[in-house]
């Protein structure tokens, strides 16, 4: 992506949270964002697939299946499943807390946005579970471990969205820990 692209992109994530709080997500239409960010309805489709997607893309899914991938075999799946989220979260550029916060809100908040959430959701679980099936883990069991860590993740960044609490990292940290720690 060029950084020209990349500017476009975030102006347009920016003018949909800042509509989106001002009017709520129903009440904002893509032809809105738009023209607060000063650009055609047809470049915003060229940067998201449609509204919901501003606020439940996920640009992590191909480093999360590469790390979890990179983590011994020997372990159980959830634990490989969440030491590989722990490892690609670490290694990715840190997210605007503010903006990822926002985000997480308007989410809990639309009721209409929750089957963009499951879609989400159910495509990081399909890298997970892809990532896990190998040949000692079989597909039955990798989408149950990747099921598990997924509602895990949402549940504590949907709890973390509720605070004023800055260290999303550490909520992402404790719903790992709590996988992890199970055999403790």
């Amino acid at each position: 992506m060029s950084s020209r692209s990349e500017r476009t992109r975030e102006r347009l994530l920016t003018a949909a949270l800042e509509l989106f709080t001002e009017r709520g997500y129903d009440g904002t239409s893509v032809s809105d964002i738009a023209a607060r960010a000063g650009v055609t309805e047809m470049t915003f489709f060229r940067h998201f697939p449609g509204k919901a997607s501003v606020l439940v893309d996920d640009p992590y899914d191909p480093v999360i299946g590469a790390a979890i991938r990179q983590q011994p075999t020997s372990l159980d799946p959830i634990s490989r499943a969440a030491r590989g989220v722990r490892a690609a979260w670490r290694q990715v550029p840190r997210p605007s807390i503010a903006q990822v916060r926002v985000r997480l809100r308007i989410v809990a908040h639309t009721p209409a946005l929750r089957a963009s959430i499951a879609a989400g959701t159910a495509a990081t679980e399909a890298v997970i579970a892809e990532a896990l099936t190998d040949g000692t883990t079989s597909r039955k069991k990798a989408l149950i471990a990747a099921s598990a860590v997924m509602s895990a993740l949402n549940t504590a960044l949907l709890e973390w969205s509720m605070t004023d609490d800055d260290d999303l990292g550490q909520a992402i940290e404790t719903a790992l820990d709590v996988l992890e720690d199970r055999h403790h």
